[in-house]
């Protein structure tokens, strides 16, 4: 106990001591929200992935798909990987930065108002994150409490308080740049943790090829017989060695699950704004390969151990129908590692909560002052005002988002992963499509964001009513009944309404897009290592 409690007092001395030392940067609205654009390669990197990945991935997902899929939910880690990073960055990553310079854009709604010469969208752009961001932040400390109760026998509401009013010091004080040092930080705790954890799991069960073939031998069949009564049947969940299989076994729903929680990314504000504050050109080419790798061992780590989830299956806590509590999965499965293990579990679990939670307050703080109070509120307001606003509106943040997690945990709510998936259905389905296309396309409408902001927000409002019984929809009687399956439809849907509408209504002015599309044709001077090309060449 004493060393699980010295190294969870080191690493809260740390992450305060990296917010004092960074309150230098933290000045100006540039410097607070943004780093002044000068954040490195690696800290950028290190900033997206923690801020993607957090408890909801490692208890939530990791267990209740790991449950469902079996070792194929490790394809959701690679999904994340492989289109949540690398094509993120490929794709968003140099042009976001380009373009949100050229417009001295520093938050989302702000790209959408001066993108679209519209103040509408960036009033109902900021108030979409700010609505949907608090669930999506209540359900960070739910991975939480199962940990440091097994852990330290703490309870839930001391943990979240704590949580809470660490991270809220050390955004308020250092601002972007506290954030993406001490996220580089947890970065590199979540990578040790995660392979530590793996190979510590598989060795008490014989090592990797014992562990799949005692997986391979588990189906529904002998579920069933643990719990007389009720319990969630998984499609194919009979056929022999389907858990151990590779695409497990229901691969439509775990398709629907690689695109929430891979393509959704590229429409969360939160993720997008890290982009704003890329520093260089090779901090893009190295941020693209580090987030991706951080992300296989990451992602791709927690989903493979969420795999052989069912060989806890005995242990596992049930509600009374005798179906599973997936968010006691995971801490089922490692409630018997070594101490010191158990308190590297629970620092990385906390390293990815914090990281995720810093950056969701910071984005919504900055989105609701910037973007809704001022200009709209307050006419006329001074930096100096601003940054205090934003300081004020952290705080808030951050205590509604605890009470949530609070009032959900008495209440006896504890499944994370509908939070989640309410949250990034609606901001992904709201965002992606108009942002994404704006990027590369000269010919978006007003309209065609206004119709994506109004889908994707509206039908995951009527999903989470028609899930909490308050509507019957017969859309969400079929696989759209599930918040994951639904956050999925809303942006590929998406994908397909922007450019519809935009060939029915009023084209943007011509002049001021080609105008601000100029910005990629600006001839700009490198050094001779980054590039080989000579004035003769030209």
């Amino acid at each position: 106990m004493f060393i699980k409690v010295g190294m969870l007092l080191l690493f809260f001395a740390v992450m305060i001591g990296v917010g004092i030392y960074s309150r230098k940067t933290a000045t100006d609205i540039n410097g607070f929200v943004l780093g002044g654009r000068s954040v490195g390669p690696w800290l950028t990197a290190f900033a997206y992935g923690t801020s993607y990945f957090s408890a909801v991935i490692f208890v939530g997902y990791a267990g209740q798909f790991g449950w469902k899929f079996g070792l194929a939910s490790t394809w959701i880690g690679l999904g994340n990987a492989v289109i949540g990073s690398l094509i993120a960055w490929v794709i968003l990553g140099r042009r976001t930065r380009v373009l949100t310079h050229k417009l001295d854009s520093s938050t989302m709604p702000d790209y959408f108002e001066k993108r679209f010469h519209s103040k509408g969208l960036k009033i109902v752009a900021s108030t979409i994150i700010f609505i949907f961001l608090i669930p999506y932040t209540a359900s960070l400390y739910n991975g939480l409490s199962r940990l440091f109760n097994m852990a330290f026998d703490i309870d839930y509401t001391v943990c979240v308080i704590v949580m809470a009013v660490l991270t809220g010091i050390y955004v308020i004080v250092g601002g972007y740049m506290a954030t993406a040092i001490n996220d580089f930080i947890q970065g590199i705790i979540m990578l040790v943790g995660i392979v530590a954890v793996i190979g510590a799991v598989l060795a008490s069960h014989g090592g990797f090829m014992e562990s799949v073939i005692e997986l391979a031998g588990y189906s529904d069949a002998q579920e069933a017989a643990y719990h007389t009564g009720a319990y969630e049947v998984v499609a194919n969940g009979d056929v022999p060695g389907i858990f151990a299989s590779f695409f497990g076994p229901d691969p439509l729903n775990l398709l629907f699950v690689v695109i929430l929680t891979s393509l959704g990314t590229w429409g969360l504000p939160q993720m997008v704004q890290k982009f704003y504050a890329i520093k260089s050109e090779r901090a893009v080419k190295t941020g693209t390969i580090v987030s991706t790798a951080f992300a296989i061992v990451v992602a791709g780590g927690c989903y493979f151990l969420g795999g052989f989830a069912r060989l806890t299956a005995d242990a596992v806590e049930r509600k009374d129908d005798g179906s599973v509590i997936f968010d006691s999965v995971i801490p089922k499965m490692i409630e018997n590692l070594p101490e010191l293990l158990i308190a590297v579990v629970v620092i990385l679990v906390l390293s990815a909560s914090m990281s995720t939670l810093s950056s969701l307050v910071l984005t919504s703080s900055s989105t609701m002052t910037l973007d809704f109070i001022k200009g709209t509120v307050v006419k006329k307001m001074s930096e100096k005002k601003q940054i205090l606003l934003i300081r004020v509106f952290i705080v808030i943040f951050v205590v509604i988002s605890a009470i949530i997690a609070i009032v959900q945990y008495k209440s006896s709510v504890t499944f994370i992963a509908q939070l989640m998936g309410v949250s990034w259905g609606a901001l992904a389905g709201a965002f992606l499509a108009p942002f994404l296309y704006s990027l590369y396309s000269k010919k978006v409408t007003v309209a065609s964001c206004w119709v994506s902001f109004i889908f994707g927000s509206v039908f995951m409002i009527l999903n989470l009513f028609n899930t909490l019984g308050i509507l019957t929809l017969p859309i969400f009687d079929g696989i759209l009944a599930s918040p994951i399956n639904s956050g999925a439809f809303t942006m590929i849907a998406g994908l397909i309404i922007v450019p519809v509408v935009n060939l029915f209504t009023k084209k943007p002015d011509q002049k001021s897009v080609d105008e601000l599309f100029m910005a990629f044709e600006e001839k700009v001077v490198v050094k001779r290592r980054n590039s080989l090309e000579t004035s003769e060449d030209e």
